[in-house]
């Protein structure tokens, strides 16, 4: 009971420093934006740790098995991290494409790809995210239109 009324305190804490309308500087934007990542990352953690948990938020239009379930909820987790190194600089839009081209030799990320496709139709095409996907895309379009098995030379590099 104690710790329910400390998390919604912290909850309510955190809303006023970091809720919608309110101007952020880049410190805080940066370190609202960890603490989604983190987040992200416990809950996705919860829900691959425990079958139960990962029912509730199967929005993949399918009935998959527990297992197949965990599956994609991993491989968006690397997506996910991927799209992350992006957006913190730590990739630039050519090494990008090089870890999501070696993210998509697997059949179990192209599965969760081809599964969550509705998920980005409504990205807002000038985000980051909505950009990450497009890169994804035109790497997938590119490998499947591909007449080599050689993963590694699919795709051009973009013009720096």
């Amino acid at each position: 009971m104690i710790t329910g009324a400390l998390a919604g305190t912290a909850t309510a804490h955190l809303w006023q420093q970091y809720g919608p309308g309110r101007a952020r500087t880049v410190p805080e934007w940066r370190l609202a934006r960890a603490h989604q990542q983190r987040m992200h990352w416990e809950l996705l953690s919860k829900a691959i740790d425990d079958p139960s948990l990962a029912v509730v938020i199967d929005g993949y239009g399918q009935n998959l098995s527990p297992e197949r379930r965990r599956q994609y909820l991993y491989a968006n987790l690397w997506y996910v991290n991927a799209f992350h190194l992006y957006e913190a600089g730590v990739l630039d839009r050519r090494q990008l494409r090089g870890h999501l081209r070696e993210l998509f030799q697997s059949a179990y990320i192209r599965e969760y790809w081809e599964a969550t496709r509705p998920h980005r139709a409504s990205l807002d095409p000038n985000s980051t995210e909505a950009e990450v996907g497009h890169i994804a895309e035109t790497l997938l379009q590119e490998r499947d239109e591909s007449d080599t098995d050689e993963w590694w030379v699919v795709g051009e590099p973009p013009s720096l």
